[in-house]
């Protein structure tokens, strides 16, 4: 997992906040957030409002340049942002199960695709998760990547 963990007063975490994330998201992280927390009222997916508010709140804390693609275009990647989100509210004791489990999962299906074609031994551990997860779980998960899809806008380049 990235051990990154920026300051409150770094500039990664202020930049990732509020205006700069990477090629797959239009805006910084908290408008990001809105978004989606729109998406999910206009649907009427009351019971995924406080996963959309808290789902990225590790970003701006593990925010980094990973290669020269992020320092050329001036981005960050947030490898295991999912975990270090989940890392911040799982004490959270007004926080329900249900709630931390879609956010320490929501890039699951993300991550599994994605780590199929770069990293095996990754695929075989998120693979591995997936499985122990039950189907309504896992339908959840799936509905709530498409409203984090939906909060992303248009890809910038």
């Amino acid at each position: 997992m990235n051990r990154v963990k920026n300051s409150f007063f770094s500039r990664a975490f202020w930049e990732s906040l509020f205006f700069v994330q990477n090629k797959w998201h239009q805006h910084g992280v908290l408008l990001h957030t809105l978004r989606v927390l729109y998406y999910i009222l206009k649907d009427g997916e009351f019971r995924f409002f406080a996963a959309g508010v808290l789902h990225d709140i590790g970003k701006p804390i593990c925010a980094y340049k990973k290669d020269d693609e992020d320092a050329e275009f001036g981005e960050y990647s947030f490898s295991d942002h999912e975990e270090r989100s989940y890392e911040i509210i799982k004490n959270w004791s007004f926080i329900s199960e249900y709630t931390k489990r879609i956010v320490r999962y929501h890039y699951l299906i993300r991550d599994i695709k994605k780590s199929k074609e770069e990293d095996m031994p990754r695929y075989e551990r998120k693979k591995k998760i997936w499985d122990s997860l039950d189907l309504d779980l896992k339908k959840d998960l799936e509905k709530f990547l498409f409203y984090d899809d939906l909060g992303k806008g248009k890809k910038r380049r």
